[in-house]
């Protein structure tokens, strides 16, 4: 198949709008790899009761699929960064869907555990490959929104999940043999991610400058901002490809990169608490059936979806008007995660089940909007390095992810109550605004890094057009 070329534009000519057509590509995948991995959240107890499992055991079960995502995230970001995000979202797609069919099909704990490892392998390199492609797409002030919106199709594929496996759990159980509710919702869950990568694999191109959709008003719209920027530009944002070692120790000596991946562990953990226990919590605490706690789980997720949209473009709008990533970036998001823990402590003192979810779901609003400046972040201050940052990121935010559901059977049996759960649940978005606090959002993450001798000289990129 040919490659198609990007169109002359005439004089005047309006740019097209082929990269948001890319990012609406972008965002359904986000979704899609979302069903997959919360779709255990909501049938927690009813996989619990028919595979015989523990509420110990459940924890390490959700946990399962975020440890392998955090140790693969950077071989598999490396992977989608010299495959290209053509071939390997696809990829990484048809896995995934895969890992979610078996899920369906297994007998006990260790098959269940296989599948969710699985399954986190093939999403691990699905969101640093996507920020290679947003560089490459958009404007540096295109990035919070495009970013943004990545961030909310991920809650409203978390918060479709949650809603649809209450109801098909309660629609097919007595219409299917005893157990098979929630594996034929597994199995329907496993569908759509096979259908996408088929399509995407098809329509999409790595550069702007091959598509058709790109007329030459975009390509230079993109390209423009990109260059006249205080941040070079580089090989990821030209087009070319970049033979280019990768600094680990200047990478990981940078306080940069420390404090973003610390802001990173911190978020993930809490919001983990939506995508496992939450529904459980729910029944236990305030006597709710499975698709009435269903349909509450999916009111922050909800929530959460419109605010990254909105923290995203209005990060973007900060950007535009001051010019200062301290303050679209940093302050934006220290003083959005301090909202969120206020509102989360002050639901410990409210006895309505929906009010409480209420007040929760604004502070889960105020935690997402500093979602998407994280990911800007690691694309402004990636330089060429940006999938194996966002890795980076990602890989850390998946140990807190990891962490968090096994800490709260511990918590639980430690404290005998929910509300202990719901105190480290608030103290977690308080120490994210911390690192925040001590991120230093200038320059990119070598140029922060302890550890810079000789960089320009051992790791100048070769770019061949």
């Amino acid at each position: 198949m040919g490659e198609p070329q990007s169109k002359p534009a005439p004089a005047n000519a309006a740019p097209t709008k082929a990269r948001f057509l890319v990012l609406a590509w972008l965002c359904a995948a986000a979704a899609l790899a979302y069903v997959s991995r919360n779709a255990i959240a909501v049938a927690e107890s009813t996989v619990r009761g028919d595979l015989g499992l523990t509420k110990q055991q459940s924890g390490w079960l959700m946990s399962a699929f975020f440890f392998s995502y955090a140790l693969c995230s950077i071989p598999a970001a490396q992977f989608g960064q010299r495959a290209g995000s053509r071939r390997a979202l696809p990829f990484f797609a048809t896995v995934w869907s895969v890992a979610t069919a078996v899920t369906a099909l297994v007998g006990g704990l260790g098959g269940f555990l296989a599948a969710r490892i699985v399954q986190g392998i093939a999403q691990a390199g699905l969101f640093p490959t996507t920020t290679v492609t947003v560089a490459k797409w958009f404007p540096m002030t295109g990035r919070g929104f495009a970013t943004g919106a990545l961030g909310s199709f991920m809650s409203l594929g978390g918060a479709l999940c949650a809603w649809l496996t209450g109801v098909l759990l309660e629609v097919l159980e007595p219409r299917v043999a005893a157990g098979w509710n929630w594996r034929l919702t597994f199995l329907l869950f496993a569908v759509p991610g096979i259908i996408w990568a088929l399509c995407f694999w098809w329509w999409f191109r790595d550069e702007p400058d091959e598509h058709r959709g790109v007329n030459e008003a975009e390509l230079q719209l993109i390209q423009r901002e990109q260059t006249t920027k205080a941040e070079p530009a580089h090989p990821l944002t030209q087009g070319g490809t970049a033979a280019l070692r990768t600094p680990w120790l200047a990478l990981f000596s940078s306080p940069a990169l420390w404090w973003l991946c610390g802001q990173q562990a911190f978020r993930a953990a809490g919001y983990m608490f939506f995508t496992s226990w939450f529904a459980t919590y729910l029944q236990e605490t305030r006597g709710v059936s499975i698709a009435h706690s269903g349909f509450l789980n999916m009111l922050p997720l909800i929530v959460i979806v419109a605010a990254g949209m909105m923290g995203g473009a209005l990060s973007d709008w900060l950007l535009k008007r001051t010019g200062s990533r301290d303050v679209a970036r940093r302050w934006m998001s220290m003083g959005s995660l301090l909202a969120c823990a206020g509102l989360i402590f002050w639901a410990l003192v409210i006895e309505d089940a929906l009010t409480a979810v209420l007040v929760i779901s604004a502070g889960s609003f105020f935690a997402a909007l500093a979602s998407p400046c994280a990911y800007a972040m690691t694309i402004d201050m990636g330089g060429s390095h940006v999938a194996t940052v966002n890795a980076t990121m990602n890989m850390m935010g998946n140990f807190g992810a990891w962490t968090f559901p096994i800490a709260v059977p511990w918590l639980l049996a430690r404290f005998g109550k929910w509300d202990a759960v719901l105190v480290v649940f608030g103290a977690l978005y308080v120490v994210g605004a911390l690192f925040w606090l001590l991120l230093k959002p200038e320059g990119t993450i070598v140029e922060q890094s302890l550890c810079r001798e000789n960089l320009n000289r051992r790791h100048a990129p070769a770019v061949h057009h």
